[in-house]
């Protein structure tokens, strides 16, 4: 059985000398091979516009065709979102199938979804994208042929969508927004559950492939928690697009919530963070963030502002932040080293964990305070909770009741502070 290899030519444009050009490229090739699509070539022009027609200009085109023939490719896949008239002509003057940046996330992000909610959400903004190019990509699909290995062979919401007029595509879109915004509200209340608990909230966030879910899973196996509360990681872009919340429970008793939101990437479809936000949210409660940097990436600068950038597209601002400067092994840095609110550490090793705790410990605990209480002997439920819930730094009795030396939440402290003692 003839297995069918999608061999694809990247092109892109580099638009007015871009200092980060080569590395959209780069990650553009990394995308399509997310999907096990073989690159053959790159193709780039410098121009100071995109051509409103093709992207590229005329020369290229025909640059691009012969490439294309040469290199017995049978995809050629664009850096940036194209335009529905910009599909149609390249497929026209190519004679092949084009697929832009855009496409490609969305087919990964349509892959790697497993909850409910993620397919739903990627679903609706591969909708989204489609609905102005049904014209072009109706073409391109009669054209896309068979095949078992193929990154493409299935395009996520599929043929049979695309063969929907625009109307069947209108109420679809209709429905998953209802839907959607039905999931939100059972998020939002939630979210209102967590706050009322007063349980601090931590959220990774950062690009993707910096090791977030590795970090998450570091800590879970820290505080030796059970096997099945770890949360799927791999070295490959957007492993996990799930939000992912475990309870942490550190040994002196107090616990926080810690989330792991779904990594970013440059020019991530607009329709996609619309789709996302409300994962995306997740961040906007959180008391502090964890901004994971992969250190061993020379354009980390330029993740750290695209994830910067992302964040405040979906309001998630003013918040605490502790840099995690990750893979710090494999930039030959010193490690684990703490300066203010940054971490160079290694989550795979192991190495900066504690350091890690403590950064968290200083900015979530930060309102617990020592205090003494004297609990009488009949109140053995508020010791319990206090041996529960609290840090007890030392008990002892006297004919009144338990003394307890404890620390706890100013909140605790309020509560209980009628059997406090100076």
């Amino acid at each position: 059985m003839d297995i069918f290899i999608e061999k694809a030519i990247l092109v892109g444009v580099n638009l007015r000398n871009d200092l980060h050009f080569d590395y959209s490229i780069e990650e553009l090739g990394n995308l399509a091979e997310a999907l096990n699509v073989e690159v053959v070539g790159v193709v780039t022009q410098n121009l100071e516009r995109i051509n409103p027609s093709h992207y590229v200009g005329t020369g290229k085109t025909e640059e691009i065709k012969n490439f294309y023939d040469a290199a017995d490719a049978n995809l050629v896949i664009f850096d940036d979102e194209l335009s529905p008239s910009q599909i149609r002509n390249l497929e026209r003057d190519l004679e092949c199938k084009v697929i832009d940046r855009t496409m490609l996330i969305l087919d990964i992000f349509a892959r790697r979804a497993k909850s409910k909610e993620a397919q739903m959400q990627v679903e609706l903004a591969q909708l989204q994208y489609m609905l102005p190019r049904l014209v072009g990509l109706r073409d391109s699909l009669s054209r896309q042929g068979g095949g078992t290995g193929g990154g493409f062979k299935n395009r996520g919401a599929g043929e049979t969508k695309l063969e929907l007029d625009r109307r069947k595509i209108e109420e679809q879109i209709s429905k998953l927004n209802k839907e959607l915004e039905h999931v939100k509200e059972q998020r939002e209340t939630q979210r209102k559950q967590r706050r009322k608990s007063e349980i601090p909230i931590v959220s990774i966030v950062g690009y993707t492939n910096a090791g977030k879910s590795t970090i998450m899973n570091q800590l879970l196996n820290k505080i030796d928690q059970q096997e099945h509360k770890q949360v799927f990681e791999k070295d490959m872009l957007f492993a996990t697009l799930e939000t992912s919340v475990r309870q942490i429970t550190l040994p002196d008793n107090k616990s926080f919530l810690l989330t792991d939101t779904v990594g970013f990437v440059s020019k991530l479809p607009h329709h996609l963070v619309k789709a996302f936000r409300s994962t995306l949210e997740e961040a906007r409660d959180a008391d502090l963030l964890l901004h994971v940097v992969d250190a061993s990436n020379a354009e980390n600068q330029y993740m750290m502002e695209v994830t910067n950038t992302t964040l405040q597209e979906v309001g998630v601002e003013d918040i605490p932040t502790v840099c995690v400067f990750n893979k710090a092994d494999l930039a030959n840095l010193a490690y684990p080293y703490v300066n203010n609110n940054q971490i160079w550490m290694s989550a795979k090793e192991g190495a900066g964990l504690d350091e890690l705790l403590q950064l968290i410990r200083q900015h979530i605990f930060s309102d617990y305070v020592t205090c003494t209480f004297c609990i009488p002997f009949e109140r053995g439920d508020i010791v319990s909770y206090m041996n529960e819930s609290a840090h007890i730094f030392e008990t002892s009795y006297d004919e009144k009741g338990t003394i307890l030396k404890v620390e706890v939440h100013e909140s605790t402290a309020q509560k209980f502070r009628e059997f406090r003692v100076n």
